[in-house]
């Protein structure tokens, strides 16, 4: 039997709205993929220590606070931590209001994937199977 793909998705920060990353879950669920999701008001290090003990293959964050800049780079920090390298070990990606100038700053920290409001569900799944199937974990 192979191994399903396992997705986090994370709402770090004081952002307590939730209902778009809860729809993105259900959605992925719906596809197959085994999802996990972390709650509202999660810190860097309660994600980071959620991927590496659920051994995710991505992490999805939401953000919708415009506090992007100042979270991603404290999980990507928190994930290297604890062994896990972006787009090797875990594949990071990221919905929310991102503003178009900082999408490449995202890319730099390792989100490969970055989805803004009303990002049909279809190309978020699609992003995932293609990339997750890429990673160097066992079935």
């Amino acid at each position: 039997m192979e191994r399903k793909i396992r997705v986090l998705i994370a709402k770090p920060g004081l952002d307590g709205h939730d209902r778009g990353a809860k729809v993105v879950a259900r959605a992925l669920m719906d596809a197959g993929f085994e999802v996990i999701y972390t709650g509202i008001r999660r810190t860097p290090s309660e994600i980071a220590e959620t991927a590496l003990q659920e051994d995710v293959d991505v992490v999805g964050v939401s953000i919708l606070s415009g506090a992007h800049l100042e979270l991603t780079p404290a999980i990507v920090e928190e994930l290297r931590r604890r062994g896990l390298e972006p787009n090797k070990d875990v594949i990071l990606m990221i919905g929310g209001i991102i503003p178009k100038e900082d999408i490449e700053k995202l890319k730099n920290l390792g989100f490969s994937g970055i989805f803004g409001p009303g990002t049909p569900l279809e190309v978020i799944i699609s992003f995932i199977r293609e990339r997750a199937g890429k990673l160097k974990k066992g079935s």
